[in-house]
C-alpha cells in the first residue's frame, strides 16, 4: 500500500519525503457515472481502419468517456454507418438514444498524407454543431483525435477541451524515480516522456503557467533543492537552494515567481523567489509550520497550510503582506489546497476517520463536499477548465491515478500496473511542442 505522504507531514517529518514514484502502465477505466450524460454516438469515420496508424474513434469515444460528460450510444440497431450529414437517418439515431452524433472520413490527399474530416449533428434538430478537417500523416491520427474529442466537448458543454492537455506526475520502482510528462488521455500507455531520472527522490512537479516549465523539488545533493527545467530543451537551474529545506514550489500565474517553503530562520515559512533566481523574500511570519503554498489565479493571494491553531489548517493571506485567514474549519486535519481556475473553488485533503478524503470547499459559502471515498488519496489538482479534479490514490494494493468531476458524480480510475505514482499535477491548456 502506498504510504501517507503529504508535504505537510513531509516538513514535519523529513522521512516521509523519501518516498515517491516510478515507471508504470496505466489503463483507463471508468468507475462510477453522474445520473445525466449527454448521450452521443460516435460512428467508426470511413477509411479510419487502414489510412491511419490508430483508429481514431475509440480515441474519441475514450476521451469523451474520460471527461464525465458524455454516454456513447450503441448504434449497433441502426443499420447505416453515415459518413456524409445526408447519410444521418435521424428518426433512427433518436430512437436509438443519441442526442447528437459525430461522423467523419479519411482520404488520402497528396504527399502520403491524409485529410481527416468529422461532422457534429445534433440529432434532435437535424443540424450542425461544429465540424473540422485536418490534413497530416498517418502517424498524427492520434493527436486529431484528441484534438476532435476537444471541439466535440466544447460545441457541448461551452467549457474548452482538456484532451490535449498534459500532466505531470512521479513513479518509482524500486530506488529509481522518475518525473514524467504525458498527455491525460494517454497517462494509460508508454507515451509519457521521461523528464529526469533520479536514485534519489524527486517530488511536488508545479508547471509554469505557459506550459513549458516544471518547478520540482530534487534531493540529488542530499537535500531537497527547487528547480525550474525547460520541458523544451531539458536545461534547468536550481531557483531554491538556501541554507536548510527548500521545498513546495508553486507559479505565481504570470509565471515571474515561485512561492516556497524554506527553513533559512529554522522553522517552514513561505517566501517569494524570481524564477530565474536570487534572494527570497518572506510572505508568512509565525512560529509555526507554514508550507504547501498555492497561488489564487488573479496571484494577489496565496492559501497554505499551517499548523498555528495546533493541527495543520488550510489559510489565505494576500501576496503583499497582512494577517492570515482561516479557511478551513471542519477536521482537525486539512492539507495540499489547490484553487479552481475561476477562483470559486478550493480542493485539498481531510483526513477523517483515518481516511485521508479529497475535498472540495466553496469559496463563497463555506460549502464543503467529499469527492473521494477510499482510503488513501492526496496531491488533488484542476484541470484547467476547472471541470475535474486529479489526484492520486490506491486500489487494490496498489497506487493510481483518479480524475473525478468536480461534483463527484463521475470518476474516472487510471490503473497503475506496476510501480507507485504519486504527486500528479494537471497542467494548463497551453502545451508547446
Amino acid at each position: 500500500m502506498p504510504r501517507i505522504r503529504t508535504l505537510f507531514k513531509a516538513l514535519l517529518m523529513f522521512a516521509l519525503l523519501l518516498s515517491t514514484a516510478a515507471r508504470a502502465e496505466m489503463t483507463i477505466e471508468i468507475v462510477g457515472g453522474g445520473a445525466s450524460k449527454h448521450a452521443i454516438a460516435v460512428v467508426p469515420f470511413k477509411d479510419e481502419g487502414s489510412r491511419v496508424r490508430e483508429a481514431l474513434t475509440p480515441i474519441i469515444r475514450n476521451d469523451l468517456e474520460l471527461s464525465g460528460v458524455f454516454r456513447m450510444v450503441d448504434g449497433s440497431t441502426v443499420a447505416n454507418v453515415p459518413v456524409e450529414p445526408a447519410d444521418v437517418r435521424y428518426p433512427l439515431w433518436q430512437a436509438a438514444g443519441a442526442q447528437s452524433i459525430a461522423i467523419g472520413k479519411v482520404e488520402p490527399v497528396a504527399g502520403g498524407q491524409v485529410k481527416i474530416s468529422f461532422r457534429l449533428l445534433d440529432v434532435a434538430q437535424k443540424k450542425q454543431l461544429t465540424s473540422g478537417e485536418f490534413t497530416v500523416t498517418p502517424d498524427r491520427g492520434r493527436e486529431v483525435a484528441h484534438t476532435i474529442a476537444d471541439m466535440i466537448y466544447q460545441a457541448i458543454t461551452g467549457q474548452k477541451g482538456i484532451f490535449n492537455t498534459r500532466v505531470v506526475y512521479v513513479l518509482k520502482n524500486g530506488r529509481n524515480y522518475m518525473l514524467q510528462v504525458g498527455l491525460i488521455t494517454d497517462v494509460d500507455s508508454n507515451r509519457a516522456q521521461t523528464i529526469l531520472r533520479s536514485k534519489e527522490p524527486i517530488i511536488s512537479p508545479s508547471w509554469s503557467p505557459d506550459g513549458r516549465y516544471l518547478a520540482y523539488v530534487s534531493f540529488e545533493s542530499k537535500k531537497p533543492v527547487v528547480w525550474v527545467q525547460d520541458l523544451a530543451t531539458g536545461q534547468r537551474r536550481a531557483v531554491a537552494n538556501f541554507k536548510g529545506s527548500n521545498s513546495a514550489p508553486a507559479w505565481s500565474p504570470d509565471g515571474s515567481k515561485l512561492a516556497v517553503v524554506l527553513t533559512t530562520t529554522g522553522n517552514s515559512q513561505i517566501y517569494l523567489v524570481n524564477t530565474l533566481g536570487g534572494a527570497p523574500r518572506r510572505l508568512s511570519y509565525s512560529d509555526a509550520i507554514d508550507t504547501e503554498p498555492a497561488f489564487t489565479p488573479d496571484g494577489s493571494q496565496i492559501y497554505f497550510v499551517s499548523d498555528r491553531t495546533g493541527g495543520p489548517q488550510i489559510y489565505r493571506m494576500a501576496v503583499s503582506g497582512g494577517a492570515a485567514q482561516r479557511v478551513t474549519w471542519q477536521g482537525s486535519y486539512n492539507v495540499s489546497p489547490r484553487v479552481s481556475p475561476d477562483g470559486r473553488t478550493l480542493t485539498f485533503i481531510r483526513r477523517e476517520a483515518g481516511r485521508l478524503r479529497v475535498m472540495a470547499q466553496d469559496l463563497a459559502s463555506g460549502d464543503v463536499r467529499a469527492l473521494s471515498d477510499n482510503g488513501y488519496n492526496e496531491r488533488p489538482s484542476f484541470a484547467p477548465n476547472g471541470r475535474m479534479v486529479l489526484y492520486a490514490s490506491d486500489a487494490g494494493g496498489k497506487s493510481v491515478l483518479y480524475a473525478t468531476t468536480l461534483d463527484g458524480s463521475s470518476k474516472v480510475k487510471l490503473a497503475v500496473i506496476n510501480g507507485e505514482v504519486q504527486d500528479p499535477s494537471w497542467g494548463p491548456f497551453n502545451n508547446p511542442q
